[in-house]
């Protein structure tokens, strides 16, 4: 039996003319529906939005927690394999003579601010220190709470949710999505990923569901980011001297619980317009104008304040962080990648606790990763043309994992050595997620002068500002690219411009009816669907480089130029 060419024609149809010209009518009015619908029921209606989001994640934690903890190991063993398998390493993410548009520094500092560098500012303190309070460990009474013995846990379990895992998810949808844009002619949009297994039928309604899945699931994944930035942005205004923005002493919502210190609405909107003012106009630039300057501009930043951390925080704490954190972190890996702790339904219990924080951290942040992914993947892909499967597996996953650890060593390390040995007595402990950061630093500066914190201050919030506006310009470009059928092409003004609108619309929305929780708790729903298509997309992937395999081994073309269209997948 002969082997056949692959899949390199796969029709999507787009308006001719008229308003939406260029872009699926289907797949892009049904999605400015389903998001539509959501700001309105969380402006209109914020305490049912709230509460009917609450019970939908916690059938979801109790049904899918295991499947969100095994589907990212999944992607993890096969991001690895591939980059392993001689056969698969060396393909190239285009045809034979492609190289790569942008120098690895541009490279590299795309994919980290566009996928995790909003985050870092938050939880690289943040996280290690909530850690350092509590995790299974000291559920289990194996570690002491804030203690010196706790230490070594705090980082196995922050570099799990930052590391290697979390770049997976990203990676495989990159790598497929690059792989058959670029290798196949086919349109960069998530459905022409799955063509080894649906063939032409995703033409048709299969392909546009996969897409506005693809669409709801990268809005709601943007919104958890920026809704974590929002809180950080307006805490740093307000440490520089910009007030009115946070609910004052005493302040409590609709159910009586306090809301003292958390993002009031005048600061929601403040936040809002200048971040997705800023990010439009950026996005309407495209990505090697405003997202590749900015994205150079926060990486810079990145080395500078990372760098303040390395020599005036806590320098060998952190380097000993760093090291035995990694060490602990991948022998834990294969254990950690697949337990779940299971519930026995009695309140207060161990087992009670143990799943309720894996539901609390793991499964929210493997829920997070998937909703992000098809804006980081589909971003990916867009930006590295020309590399070798191998070369992007090691640079889009290890390289941006690694980052993050260093940045959880020093920023992280620091706040724990200051408040253990540096007297800090709960100054950064006792500050909030997205103030913790300003807490240390101002502790840190305040005593040698008062004008060294607040200019570090301002430092700190103009590279949250260029972290946000990368993340929103990006995803106002990458939706725009899966309703325009793949074409990377520049996009109608009022479609940009309606993107914009609606991803600040929808983070205002859910935090107004729940804060970030409320954020939260949609994106987990939202990733939900999305992640049965990035089981789908690994299957079709590793048939693809299978039958690639097989095709060289043959003599058949691999590769096909833009002019070609062959019938078979």
């Amino acid at each position: 039996m002969s082997i056949k060419p692959p899949l390199s024609e796969l029709p999507i149809k787009t308006a001719d003319s008229g308003f939406y010209r260029g872009f699926s009518v289907n797949v892009t009015v049904i999605s400015k529906i389903i998001i539509s619908v959501l700001v309105v029921w969380c402006i209109f209606w914020p305490t049912q939005a709230g509460r009917m989001l609450s019970e939908w994640n916690g059938i979801i934690l109790d049904n899918f927690a295991a499947w969100y903890i095994w589907v990212v190991a999944m992607f993890l063993i096969v991001c690895l394999g591939l980059a392993l398998w001689p056969a698969a390493g060396r393909m190239n993410l285009g045809k034979p003579d492609d190289k790569p548009e942008f120098s690895n520094f541009s490279w590299f500092s795309m994919m980290f601010g566009a996928g995790i560098g909003v985050g870092m500012l938050t939880w690289a303190v943040a996280e290690p220190v909530a850690h350092f309070k509590n995790n299974p460990s000291v559920i289990q009474g194996l570690t002491t709470a804030a203690g010196e013995d706790n230490i070594r846990q705090a980082y196995v379990w922050s570099f799990l949710h930052w590391g290697a895992g979390a770049w997976a998810c990203y990676a495989i949808i990159g790598l497929a999505l690059a792989f058959f844009a670029y290798r196949r002619d086919l349109p960069l949009t998530i459905r022409s990923a799955l063509t080894p297994l649906f063939g032409k039928s995703l033409s048709g309604t299969v392909g546009h569901i996969i897409d506005i899945v693809a669409v709801v699931a990268t809005i709601l994944g943007v919104a958890q980011t920026l809704g974590f930035g929002v809180d950080q942005f307006v805490a740093g205004l307000t440490r520089i001297g910009i007030g009115g923005l946070v609910h004052p002493e005493g302040a409590v919502n609709a159910a009586g619980d306090s809301i003292a210190g958390t993002v009031n609405f005048v600061g929601i909107v403040i936040a809002l317009v200048f971040i997705m003012g800023a990010s439009t106009l950026s996005a309407l630039s495209g990505v090697g104008k405003g997202i590749k300057w900015l994205s150079n501009i926060n990486m810079v930043l990145s080395i500078f304040l990372l760098g303040f951390f390395i020599i005036f925080g806590a320098t060998w704490f952190g380097f000993t962080a760093l090291f035995v954190g990694l060490w602990d972190y991948i022998l834990a890996l294969p254990y950690l990648s697949f337990n779940v702790y299971r519930s026995d339904g009695v309140e207060g219990s161990e087992a009670f606790l143990l799943a309720q924080w894996q539901g609390w951290w793991p499964v929210f942040y493997w829920a997070w990763w998937i909703a992000f992914a098809p804006f980081v993947g589909l971003f990916l892909a867009r930006i590295s043309k020309g590399r070798t499967i191998r070369e992007f597996v090691l640079g889009a996953m290890l390289v941006p994992g690694l980052m993050c650890c260093i940045w959880f060593s020093w920023a992280g390390g620091t706040a724990i050595w200051l408040e253990l040995y540096g007297e800090a007595n709960g100054v950064i402990f006792d500050a909030g997620n997205g103030d913790k950061i300003f807490a240390m630093t101002e502790f840190m500066l305040a005593p040698i002068a008062q004008v060294l914190a607040w200019g570090m201050a301002v430092v700190i919030v103009v590279l949250l500002m260029t972290f946000l506006v990368t993340s929103a310009d990006s995803a106002v470009l990458i939706v725009n690219t899966i309703n325009a059928a793949g074409d990377e092409g520049p996009k109608a003004r009022p479609h940009i411009l309606f993107w914009g609108v609606a991803l600040a619309l929808v983070v205002g929305g859910l935090l107004v009816s729940g804060g970030t929780g409320a954020i939260q708790t949609a994106m987990v729903i939202g990733a939900l669907p999305f992640s049965i298509v990035m089981v789908l997309m690994c299957i079709a992937l590793v048939k693809a480089i299978w039958n690639d395999s097989r095709r060289e081994a043959a003599g058949v073309p691999t590769t096909v130029d833009s002019d070609e269209a062959v019938a078979s997948s």
